[in-house]
């Protein structure tokens, strides 16, 4: 971990070894879908971790989730945007604060498709986010993970990853490497006793999609979120929230090339 980034804990237990409950991990935590999913936990009297690179924005998002329970919490600002430098800040807050029962990697951006095309600094910058810095955080936490033999990593794909639109086939494609990352994973780890959950949301009515004109298609974070958790519950290996998107993509997927070729969407 970098100098620019730090653990501070915002409880008064500073010492690991006295932990008790469940243990939440989240990478990207200051997004609307992370909070909604750690909100349950924290009534369940859960500790976390809290990993984004807006140290404000987690300082009040850990205010939320102790006024609903949360036993403890950690926050680490540091910003997600390389796969070496994501792999070995996991490791270092991992040694701090301990391996997580449930981790979720929640970070991503969207990017105009058109500009990304003409900005190879862009495509860059959203293939790091979006790709390189959750594969290094994945590669971290199967190192520590498998080693108690249990837990879910929960890694946010998309449903733009199930087949390239014109649209948004830069994101797309990101995404698209992710399910096959968490596909791969999981099929690694299927002895291990650690689940592998690959989610695949729609679009959601987030700081991301603000941009976006609002759609009946778009859903809430909270809904979302509840997905996530019974998900993980069910040790299932994808969820696609809201659940139609999975009928809708089946369709998308499985058009013919020259059909699908000719939609603008």
């Amino acid at each position: 971990m970098d100098s620019q980034s730090k653990i501070d804990k915002t409880s008064d237990d500073k010492n690991k070894d006295k932990r008790q409950g469940h243990h939440v991990m989240i990478f990207g935590a200051s997004s609307g879908i992370a909070l909604e999913f750690a909100r349950p936990f924290a009534a369940k009297k859960a500790h976390f971790t809290l990993v984004a690179r807006d140290e404000d924005k987690l300082k009040d998002i850990s205010a939320d989730l102790y006024t609903r329970g949360a036993r403890d919490v950690s926050i680490v600002a540091y910003s997600l945007d390389s796969l070496e430098g994501s792999y070995e800040a996991t490791r270092a807050i991992i040694k701090q604060t301990d391996a997580p029962d449930t981790a979720l990697i929640a970070q991503g951006i969207l990017g105009d498709n058109e500009e990304l095309l003409h900005s190879p600094k862009k495509m860059e910058q959203m293939l790091q986010i979006n790709v390189m810095s959750p594969v290094g955080i994945m590669m971290a936490l199967e190192e520590s993970m498998v080693v108690r033999g249990k837990g879910t990593i929960a890694v946010f794909s998309s449903v733009a990853g199930d087949r390239g639109r014109a649209s948004n086939f830069a994101y797309g494609s990101s995404k698209a490497l992710i399910t096959a990352f968490t596909s791969g994973m999981r099929a690694r780890l299927t002895k291990s006793g650690v689940n592998v959950l690959t989610i695949k949301p729609g679009m959601v009515a987030t700081a991301m999609t603000d941009h976006l004109p609002r759609s009946p298609l778009m859903a809430n974070p909270k809904a979302v979120a509840n997905d996530i958790i019974k998900a993980i519950t069910k040790h299932e290996a994808v969820v696609y929230t809201p659940s139609f998107w999975r009928f809708i993509m089946f369709i998308i997927s499985h058009l013919p090339e020259g059909i699908f070729r000719r939609l603008k969407f």
